[in-house]
């Protein structure tokens, strides 16, 4: 997943830290207006995050963000998991997503499409490969340097 500049230095400022409380952040966002934006951190864990988790992880985040300061005047912090859309930005997140339907956006367009939704068949050396859904081509590679952003497609089974 292509990471902003300031995201990527966020990112890079908070995973030492986290590492130290075994905490993986998965992913950052930055949304919202200049003036006053949001950072979105999304959080996991071997064991999963809990709310307990999340609390706790909030106070490092915000200290390490201050000591950072990387907005002059006010901006809003959201410490979360990564939900049912699981956010994939490493070669790890795609390699424990194998199997799964996911997404995938890309910077310019592959064979006339910048949108990709289908099974993820296997991660190799700087790509994917992506059984697209419907069946109607065959297997798209799509490089880890082609992709602006990529997640799982969650799915909720009311049936049991």
């Amino acid at each position: 997943m292509l990471l902003t500049a300031k995201e990527q230095a966020l990112l890079e400022a908070l995973e030492e830290r986290a590492a130290e409380h075994d905490i993986e952040v998965v992913t950052i966002e930055l949304t919202g207006a200049k003036k006053a934006p949001t950072i979105r951190v999304y959080l996991d864990a071997p064991e999963g995050v809990g709310f307990d988790e999340l609390a706790s992880s909030q106070q490092w985040i915000n200290e390490v963000l201050d000591a950072l300061d990387p907005f002059p005047g006010a901006y809003t912090l959201e410490v979360s998991s990564p939900g049912i859309d699981r956010p994939l930005r490493t070669r790890m997140h795609f390699e424990r997503a194998l199997g799964e339907t996911v997404f995938v956006q890309t910077k310019e367009p592959l064979d006339g499409r910048s949108r990709w939704t289908g099974i993820l068949k296997a991660v190799e050396e700087g790509k994917v490969l992506l059984e697209p859904e419907g069946g109607v081509q065959a297997t798209q590679e799509i490089g880890f340097d082609q992709m602006r952003k990529a997640h799982v497609k969650g799915r909720i089974d009311f049936g049991s």
